[in-house]
């Protein structure tokens, strides 16, 4: 069984039309590391991004200085963004810009709109979001005297349409909720949920962190008002890199996020008194951008540009399938359960597997050379990134898994 489980990684791995981007991330001498599972978490770095980023250092941070703001740096919070909209996000261009962390972003945005929704004093949320858009807005209800109304979600699964029909209503100011859970991959059906949400008079908002550059977006079609995401996931963008914030098109003359500054302003060098917020989407921005952090984007979008999201998307439910095939197989008899999604339709990008006493495994696992992401209270993220991951790297990572879990019996 174990053999033929190789072989149909190997079957996968030579029919793969991804295959060849693989070559192009910098990775560890294979003695280090056999098999990297966590791109759900942190994306490999690109050998083009460290030639991009010695050259910016080189010839442009070295070579023009101050100038380069003014030929170029100053925009790329706009051009990366409209670039990253139209390849990973479904947005028309004057909607994305590229600045600060998710938790920043997810704060003026979430402001804006509870602001712009006065007389409004209900928000909505799930239980089992990322911590930090759970606490941003405890932060902001407890400072507006608002109230959060919170739905409670199975972590296997996730937010479900019905739930949030049977909270909102006329007082409901905004929805939050994330595209793909972080915990179990659930992929949430936007646009039903926008709709609900709309036909309240309610604002909608989404995490796109478990989604962007992994799971086809369509943010304009799928009428989302609002949207933050983080680039070093699937997008590759490195430790800490800059997040995104999407904004509607109708909605920036009304929205007003609450950090003002100077690169938000009319005339940024004018230096002038009062604060005169510039038009459309540059509103969305507060201080200097991170622009040497921003180098890696060029690299990964132009990637993700050539491979396509559709691609990347087959690939990834097909790496998925295999995860599930092999803790079917290996793991389920020793009492490994799948906490999450088996459906490929409500399946993102990542497969969490779950037993009592996973945390012991992490460090031989990593020891090893295999690579997951643990989660509280007992699970594990298999998170293979279809553009860096081969299915052979799956099979290696799974079947060191199931030997240390046979030992741990």
């Amino acid at each position: 069984m174990s053999d033929d489980l190789l072989a149909r990684a190997g079957s996968l791995d030579a029919t793969d039309p991804l295959a060849g981007f693989r070559d192009r991330f910098i990775t560890p001498p294979p003695d280090e590391l056999l098999s990297y599972l966590d791109g759900n978490s942190l994306g490999r770095p690109l050998e083009a991004t460290a030639r991009l980023m010695d050259e910016f250092i080189r010839e442009q941070w070295g070579g023009r200085l101050i100038r380069g703001w003014d030929e170029g740096w100053l925009e790329w919070p706009l051009t990366l963004g409209d670039r990253l909209g139209a390849v990973a996000l479904g947005a028309a261009a004057g909607q994305t810009v590229i600045a600060d962390s998710t938790t920043v972003l997810i704060y003026k945005l979430a402001r804006a709109a509870v602001d712009a929704r006065r007389g409004r004093r209900k928000v909505v949320l799930d239980t089992d979001n990322f911590p930090t858009d759970r606490y941003v807005l405890e932060g902001i209800a407890a400072s507006h005297d608002l109230e959060l109304v919170w739905i409670t979600t199975d972590p296997e699964t996730g937010i479900q349409p019905s739930q949030v029909s049977s909270v909102v209503d006329e007082d409901t100011a905004l929805v939050l909720f994330s595209h793909v859970a972080y915990r179990s991959g659930w992929l949430a059906d936007v646009a039903e949920i926008n709709r609900i949400a709309h036909a309240a008079g309610a604002l909608t908002m989404w995490d796109l962190c478990h989604s962007a550059g992994s799971v086809p977006i369509a943010l304009d079609e799928w009428g989302v008002d609002l949207a933050v995401g983080c680039t070093y996931k699937y997008l590759n963008g490195g430790p800490g890199a800059p997040a995104f914030a999407y904004l509607r098109r109708e909605l920036q003359d009304e929205l007003r996020q609450p950090i003002w500054g100077w690169m938000g302003h009319r005339a940024s060098f004018e230096m002038g008194h009062g604060h005169e917020p510039a038009p459309g989407i540059r509103a969305l921005l507060s201080g200097t951008p991170p622009i040497l952090a921003m180098v890696p984007l060029h690299a990964n979008l132009d990637m993700l540009a050539e491979a396509g999201i559709e691609a990347v998307r087959a690939k990834s439910l097909l790496l998925t399938a295999y995860v599930l095939e092999l803790a079917d197989a290996w793991l389920a008899p020793l009492g490994v359960e799948v906490a999450g999604p088996r459906d490929p339709a409500r399946r993102g990008g990542h497969v969490t597997l779950r037993r009592a006493g996973f945390k012991e495994l992490l460090e031989p696992l990593w020891a090893g050379g295999v690579i997951p992401d643990y989660r509280r209270p007992d699970g594990l993220r298999i998170g293979p990134a279809p553009l860096s991951t081969s299915f052979t790297e799956v099979h290696h990572g799974l079947s060191m898994l199931r030997d240390l879990a046979e030992k741990q019996q």
